[in-house]
């Protein structure tokens, strides 16, 4: 029986290597190297460990890694869909449940169905774990965009008002990443580097 569990195990991280593969729009730090969904994964994870304490309310922090680790894994199946893409939405949801059935049910009974319920829980945004995961979401590529005089927003011609539509879950998460995010915003408009 151990040894069936752990054969279901592996074939799931093996299955899950395919993330490395996954491009973002997204540029590393002061780079043109695309960042793919495990490098992705794994900075929102240290950053949950490190910026936890600016979360809005008190929050399971061991719950926000695991969200932040697996929220992009169902883009093994589905792709990444960037944030600023007017003409596709972030509303494949029944795709994108159907890729975390498919992915996580290669994992014992058990973990399936807990990391189903962690990534649904995610999607969902409503607990004060998703609210913040989600913000790290947001967060991460802000920082990213800014280190490369605007990054995919100047490359996509993306307006000022869709930005901040976008942006708006992690005022959600965190008063204070927000906070950080709208001075640094209308520091690159002051500039010149963003358009508003």
């Amino acid at each position: 029986m151990a040894m069936v569990r752990l054969t279901e195990q592996i074939h799931f991280i093996k299955e899950i290597d395919k993330v490395k593969y996954i491009k973002r729009k997204t540029k590393l730090f002061h780079s043109d190297r695309h960042e793919n969904d495990a490098e992705h994964s794994w900075h929102l994870a240290l950053m949950a460990m490190v910026l936890a304490e600016h979360a809005s309310t008190s929050i399971d922090l061991l719950k926000v890694i695991k969200m932040v680790l697996i929220h992009d894994i169902v883009e093994i199946d589905t792709g990444d869909i960037f944030l600023f893409d007017l003409d596709k939405q972030h509303s494949n949801t029944e795709e994108e449940l159907k890729a975390a059935k498919r992915i996580f049910g290669k994992l014992p009974q058990k973990q399936a169905l807990e990391f189903i319920y962690i990534w649904q829980e995610f999607e969902a945004g409503v607990s004060n774990e998703a609210k913040f995961a989600k913000a790290l979401d947001r967060f991460q590529p802000v920082l990213q965009n800014l280190s490369n005089q605007g990054g995919t927003w100047t490359e996509y011609d993306v307006a000022y008002e869709t930005i901040l539509e976008k942006l708006a879950p992690i005022l959600t998460g965190s008063e204070t990443l927000w906070e950080y995010t709208e001075r640094e915003i209308e520091t690159s408009i002051r500039e010149g580097t963003l358009k508003q």
